[in-house]
């Protein structure tokens, strides 16, 4: 009987063993510790993260990056693709630091950039450009370097940056560049009012682009939209100070990729310079925007709440009879309230050879100084429904 037990008993344990599933080995970590850095905010690790990831990237299995907690000085980094797999993590649980000495990397065009690389992903830490020194000297009217942006990705696809908090970049914060399917989400940005071109996202040649959840407070746009953008989706975003969330500058190039299929939806602006702005230059173009749609958003004491602007050019210069070629068209603004800073809550300025079409006003109701706001139309037509505050010029 004993027998027979235990060798019912071994079945049993063969079958539940043989049906079980192969156990998943966790990805390969490389601590940049492991390669020299120091977490002291003073040795320059850049060889130490560029030698670990070296061994990332050149992993035929998933891997991960990891950076312990600690401050970590780093100097100009590219991480290089293609890589041998396409499931990378970056693991941030310290602070990345920059040079003090702004004139080391200012004329590098980035600080941090991931190149050509597919499925990896930027989890936590915190991004220290330390900007300050560079935007000092660029309002003191010196010669002064152009500056660098925080962290690019790169022709690259399949990105994921999670719970990052930038601060205080030299130039943009986040840069997405020629990608495809990326998501951003929870990360926090954060630069003085005056600091001068601190974009906190920055999105252009790219498609399938998702920006979740997330806190931007800058010197700039909170998030800006270039040429060659489509089929973006931003929700959830708190923008403030900054000077909104801006499609644009469109444009300045003759020949220029097109932007649509762009949801904005579900934001907060405190404070800022503009709301929700589709910006372009006065000057020959053939690029176009369309199919637009601005929805949810609540606006405290925001300048220019709603705005087309079609005039832009800097001095003056090169814009021949202040004509923008850039068509604007499908534009839909829907559920937008709040108080507005200046008079004229809504003000549509389009182009004069290619009038706004499309453009469409669904309940929205805007603010001055606790009475209806003013709205102001040029070249735009469109619709209007719902309730409608200011008083419609389209």
């Amino acid at each position: 009987m004993a027998h027979t037990l235990s060798f019912l008993a071994f079945t049993l344990f063969s079958i539940l063993f043989a049906s079980s599933p192969p156990a998943i080995a966790e990805p390969a970590q490389y601590s940049v510790q492991s390669y020299g850095a120091k977490p002291d905010g003073t040795t320059d690790s850049t060889k130490a993260f560029l030698s670990a990831w070296d061994q990332v990237c050149g992993s035929t299995a998933p891997a991960s990056l990891y950076v312990p907690s600690g401050k970590f000085s780093l100097g100009k980094a590219t991480f290089q693709g293609p890589c041998k797999n396409s499931a990378i993590v970056v693991t941030i649980d310290g602070t990345l630091v920059a040079p003090s000495d702004y004139s080391s990397i200012g004329d590098e065009n980035n600080w941090i950039i991931f190149k050509d690389v597919d499925g990896v992903t930027v989890s936590g830490g915190i991004l220290d450009g330390q900007g300050t020194g560079l935007w000092s000297c660029k309002a003191s009217g010196k010669s002064c370097p152009e500056g660098v942006t925080s962290l690019e990705f790169s022709n690259s696809n399949n990105i994921e940056i999670n719970g990052l908090a930038s601060q205080d970049s030299q130039k943009f914060h986040i840069v997405i560049n020629s990608c495809q399917n990326v998501i951003v989400q929870n990360v926090k940005v954060s630069a003085a009012s005056n600091s001068p071109n601190t974009d906190g996202i920055h999105v252009e040649s790219s498609t399938g682009v998702t920006i979740l959840n997330s806190k931007i407070g800058t010197g700039d746009d909170c998030v800006s939209v270039g040429p060659g953008t489509a089929n973006l989706w931003v929700e959830n975003v708190a923008c403030g100070p900054g000077h909104g969330i801006s499609i644009g500058s469109l444009g300045k190039k003759l020949e220029e990729e097109r932007v649509q299929n762009v949801t904005v939806k579900t934001t907060t602006f405190t404070g800022t310079e503009n709301g929700v702005r589709i910006k372009t230059w006065a000057r020959p173009s053939n690029g176009f925007a369309r199919n637009i749609l601005f929805q949810h958003a609540v606006m405290i004491n925001a300048k220019n709440p709603i705005v087309i602007d079609q005039n832009y050019c800097p001095d003056d210069k090169n814009c021949p009879n202040q004509e923008s070629g850039v068509k604007i068209s499908d534009v839909t603004y829907q559920d937008i309230h709040g108080s507005s800073a200046t008079e004229v809550g809504v003000k549509l300025d389009c182009s004069t050879k290619y009038p706004c079409t499309g453009i469409e006003l669904e309940d929205v109701k805007l603010t001055y100084n606790n009475q209806p706001a003013e709205a102001s139309c040029i070249n735009a037509a469109g619709t209007v429904s719902g309730f409608v505050q200011p008083s419609s010029c389209l």
